[in-house]
């Protein structure tokens, strides 16, 4: 897996940003408010996201729940691209992003990072990234806001299993993958963003 950066920046009381390997990915660790009845965390404000550096508008809320093992991804979206900001309100996953813009220094790099319902970390990937997770937990809830709507014709899966890209989904058994992440293509023919 990907290093990532242990270097944190605060945006305000209520975040950490914390920077990844790949140019516009980061994590934002919420402030988490815990007593003996439960805790409280903002999940999403508009301002605390703008000064973190996420501008973009949100129109479209995405909620999986998976059983363990299972891969879904790597997808995008080559018109009406989404940005997502992804959560897990309970259990574990490896979430991975893979930069597919051709003009970037990072272009065909990957990251993974664990979020969880535990550590309530939530993942900013931009558009021009294919996005995919496995989950490491019994099951997990995966929430993700999205700044375009889905378009399915334009919906693209790159390869999960991409022997160029080499991604390490820490697996000890095959994953469960949907007949259409199956057919994924590999990097190398993979439609980009310029």
């Amino acid at each position: 897996m990907n290093a990532v950066s242990t270097a944190v920046a605060p945006v305000n009381h209520a975040v950490k940003k914390i920077p990844t390997s790949l140019p516009g990915v980061f994590l934002l660790e919420p402030r988490v408010f815990g007593d003996e009845r439960g805790f409280f965390f903002e999940s999403y404000n508009e301002q605390t996201m703008a000064q973190a550096g996420i501008m973009q508008k949100f129109v479209q809320d995405n909620h999986s729940c998976s059983a363990r093992n299972v891969l879904r991804g790597l997808h995008y979206q080559v018109e009406h691209p989404q940005g997502k900001l992804v959560r897990v309100a309970e259990g574990e996953i490896i979430d991975v992003a893979v930069d597919l813009r051709r003009s970037s220094a990072s272009f065909g790099k990957w990251e993974a990072v664990r979020l969880s319902g535990e550590n309530k970390r939530m993942l900013w990937i931009p558009s021009g990234f294919a996005h995919g997770f496995r989950v490491v937990s019994e099951k997990a809830h995966v929430l993700y806001k999205a700044t375009d709507f889905y378009a399915p014709a334009h919906e693209r899966t790159l390869a999960w299993n991409d022997s160029e890209l080499k991604i390490d989904w820490e697996l000890d058994s095959a994953p469960t993958v949907s007949a259409k992440d199956q057919r994924g293509v590999a990097f190398r023919d993979a439609e980009v963003f310029e």
